[in-house]
């Protein structure tokens, strides 16, 4: 919950160019929904599938920053995308997806 902001934020801070904002944006905002969603008293995404989409996220990120990189010359932003998805990867296989059992 906490990335989302940043990663949303970071295009303006680090004077990203407008291909790399609106991917950035776009992947926080997927990223909010999503860590939003799963506290909700009745979950629109089962759990068995948020797995999925957060691998999803991490790819999209990885592969839009590749693609702006290529597209704009912005490696810098590219870095930074590619990151967030890796970090993404690392924090999805780190997870354990259960929930707790009702008493």
């Amino acid at each position: 919950m906490l990335a989302a902001p940043a990663v949303m934020a970071a295009p303006f801070l680090l004077g990203f160019g407008v291909a790399a904002t609106v991917v950035a944006v776009t992947i926080g905002v997927l990223l909010l929904g999503l860590a939003l969603q799963i506290e909700a008293p009745t979950r629109s995404v089962p759990l068995a599938a948020h797995a999925g989409f957060d691998y999803t996220i991490a790819a999209t990120a990885a592969i839009g920053g590749l693609a702006v990189g290529i597209a704009s010359g912005e490696w810098y932003a590219t870095a930074f995308l590619a990151g967030v998805g890796a970090a993404q990867v690392l924090l999805t296989a780190s997870t354990r997806f259960s929930t707790a059992r009702s008493t």
